[in-house]
């Protein structure tokens, strides 16, 4: 039976779609049947960042309406074997989720996959609330800033009452952090909250900390998972954390400011 793991947060613009297919990326290229579904129903990203929006026919809605079957709207990536996106529509409206058809999709994924990631809407529309109802898993995004771990901090609220474990009382939805965009330069001067502040105010395990890097928008632009530039640090740190989720022990990397030598710190005072 397949893992339900919602990519959540409170606050939009933190990183989630590109966690979502990074992080489902990181798991097929270990073996795992992954599937990544959006439940942004209106908007629709992560095709473009999977770069398989001009396969899209079918989607996730349409399922849910029986307007298709689940292997028509199902898209296999070409580049990583084990790896499947669900897309979502551009068109309707959010409306369009009922728990009863989320909850059917889900149960025929269940039974083939090992890994299913919802791709969450920010905050608390229906979107959200629909994509972290069935979650046994929870990977929280949230940007160093002070207004973005407040806005997470509400999130785990919901997880803890509204979620279909809260309300048949079983075991808590498995919460971990996703710490995107972090600068250890920036971290230095002020300007942003330390990995361990984060952790002071939403005290849930870290799952991994992403550094700000240019390698994530060139990702994006080409319709590539980060994660398959493992040059990068950023695809470097999205592999570690599917490693600590999968429970290997990775020491945390890109939180310390890099050693700089006399060459790049006399071209930084002249800069």
């Amino acid at each position: 039976m397949a893992k339900i793991i919602v990519m959540t947060s409170g606050k939009g613009g933190v990183g989630k779609t590109t966690s979502s297919a990074a992080f489902g990326t990181g798991l097929a290229l270990r073996g795992f049947k992954t599937i990544v579904i959006d439940f942004d129903v209106g908007l629709r990203n992560l095709d473009l960042i999977m770069g398989c929006e001009r396969r899209v026919v079918f989607d996730f809605i349409n399922v849910i309406n029986g307007e298709a079957n689940l292997n028509q709207a199902l898209i296999k990536d070409k580049r990583v074997d084990n790896l499947y996106i669900l897309p979502t529509s551009q068109t309707r409206d959010k409306d369009a989720l009922t728990k009863a058809g989320v909850e059917k999709v889900l149960d025929e994924l269940r039974r083939d996959f090992d890994y299913i990631i919802c791709d969450s809407p920010a905050g608390i529309e229906k979107g959200a609330l629909m994509a972290l109802y069935f979650a046994d898993c929870a990977i929280v995004v949230t940007n160093p800033e002070v207004s973005s771990v407040r806005d997470s901090d509400r999130i785990l609220g919901v997880l803890a009452s509204r979620s279909r474990r809260a309300e048949l009382s079983l075991d808590p939805v498995e919460e971990h952090l996703l710490l995107t965009r972090y600068d250890p330069d920036r971290v230095e001067k002020g300007e942003m909250l330390r990995v361990d502040d984060v952790l002071d105010i939403l005290a849930i395990p870290l799952l991994g900390v992403i550094p700000e890097s240019q390698a994530v928008l060139r990702a994006s632009n080409v319709g590539m998972p980060v994660v398959l530039d493992e040059k990068s640090n950023a695809g470097q740190a999205y592999l570690d954390a599917v490693a600590r989720f999968l429970g290997e022990p990775v020491e945390h990397r890109f939180v310390k400011p890099e050693k700089k030598g006399i060459l790049q710190r006399w071209l930084g005072r002249t800069a």
